[in-house]
């Protein structure tokens, strides 16, 4: 039996997202678009809906605009039941300045604690990739008895200097031992000794025990007020943290091949990478899991639609997601996502690459291995993706895997 609890989710929505640039030049880093139709903060968010949480406070703060539109005309509950996902921006409560950090985005949002007085609380950030059902570390949390429990997701041992690792208590596997920043000499799991465990930034706090540590972090003036960095750190050394292992976590409907997946996507090679996961046969993540849906605004467009079948000019896909009111007139598309709006015509090719809406690519244009941003025009004959130098000189970003991105609006001339 699930024990019954008043929980609270709070998602940390306010990341800048600077390697993620040109992408969040103009909206925070959980508003970019992913996977066609969806955006990065859809999926915390069908995450605790599924989980059955159904009162979430986002918290918001850079170039929140694109976000706080897509959550108010796309997560709308019932009312009736008290349910919500309710926007709240940086509000000066506490003072005269914006957000110093995560923890101190949740001391300056304290009231919405205070409104719903929950015994237990649900922070996750709003920008990776991944399933999970929230009430089983929740519950997890309660046989505990610890005030706080942190996840953590198995990642290489020879990454563990990339991640905040988490060790086990020698006498209890459950109870966190030692929290390290970035290692350089950290030791693999007892059952899995080339892999360590890495903090997902998600964590599940008894509700008092957080105001409290919010509060006394506050006064800190020493602090960075950042819940990994201060908040956590704390609870560990005093003996008082929980350990969730996500491989524990079970997923209705997960395929051996996507269970247990988890994407930070902070950079723009790996955001290029995930959106990649979507696309095989057997996909490395399944969007089409319908036992634990993905959530998403409706954009009341027409289906895609694919014109042209003469051996001189065939409109294909292959190996690729292509979303509503997509038109590919007489082009080719190959391994790459598609979002709503795109239009690829005649004689043009696009191949390893992710367009945001209403990208239009003209008659033979080349597309490879790129990210094109909203309202990208790609004039007749142009290329992307084949000439790196040339790109740089036109003010595109070339990633160092090899990633051309365009930002949002321009217009690539041949």
């Amino acid at each position: 039996m699930v024990t019954r609890t008043k929980v609270l989710a709070i998602v940390l929505a306010g990341g800048e997202g600077k390697r993620l640039m040109p992408l969040t030049a103009d909206r925070a880093k959980p508003a970019v678009p992913f996977g066609g139709i969806y955006r990065l903060i859809d999926f915390a968010l069908s995450n605790l809906v599924n989980s059955g949480y159904l009162k979430i406070v986002v918290l918001t703060q850079y170039k929140s605009h694109s976000l706080d539109r897509h959550v108010s005309k796309t997560w709308r509950m019932s009312t009736l039941l008290g349910n919500y996902v309710a926007a709240v921006p940086a509000q000066q409560r506490m003072g005269k300045q914006w957000y110093q950090g995560s923890a101190d985005a949740i001391y300056q949002s304290l009231n919405t604690l205070d409104d719903e007085r929950p015994e237990t609380v649900v922070i996750t950030g709003a920008d990776n990739i991944y399933r999970m059902d929230f009430s089983q570390m929740v519950q997890r949390h309660k046989e505990s008895g610890f005030p706080l429990t942190i996840e953590g997701i198995r990642q290489p041992l020879s990454l563990a200097d990339q991640f905040g690792v988490i060790d086990a208590d020698k006498d209890n596997p459950h109870k966190v031992g030692a929290f390290l920043e970035k290692p350089k000499d950290a030791v693999g799991l007892a059952d899995s000794p080339n892999e360590v465990l890495a903090s997902m930034g998600n964590y599940v706090f008894d509700a008092d025990a957080l105001r409290e540590a919010v509060v006394r972090d506050a006064e800190d003036e020493n602090s960075k007020h950042d819940m990994g960095g201060n908040i956590v750190p704390w609870f560990v050394n005093q003996g008082a943290a929980g350990l969730y292992d996500f491989i524990e976590n079970e997923i209705p409907g997960a395929t051996p091949r996507d269970k247990g997946y988890w994407r930070d996507v902070g950079t723009l090679d790996a955001f290029h990478e995930a959106n990649m996961d979507l696309i095989s046969v057997t996909p490395v993540f399944n969007l089409y899991n319908y036992d634990w849906p993905l959530y998403t605004g409706y954009t009341g467009l027409p289906p895609a639609k694919f014109v042209y079948g003469h051996h001189e000019r065939l409109g294909h896909a292959l190996d690729s997601l292509v979303s509503p009111g997509v038109i590919v007139s007489g082009g080719e598309v190959v391994g790459s996502v598609l979002s709503p709006g795109v239009r690829i015509n005649s004689w043009s090719s696009v191949r390893g690459s992710v367009l945001f809406d209403d990208v239009y690519v003209s008659r033979n244009a080349v597309i490879n291995k790129a990210i094109l941003d909203k309202n990208v025009f790609v004039e007749e004959g142009a290329q992307v993706g084949i000439d790196h130098e040339h790109d740089r000189a036109r003010g595109f970003t070339v990633t160092d895997g090899g990633v051309t991105v365009v930002p949002k609006g321009l217009r690539v001339p041949r």
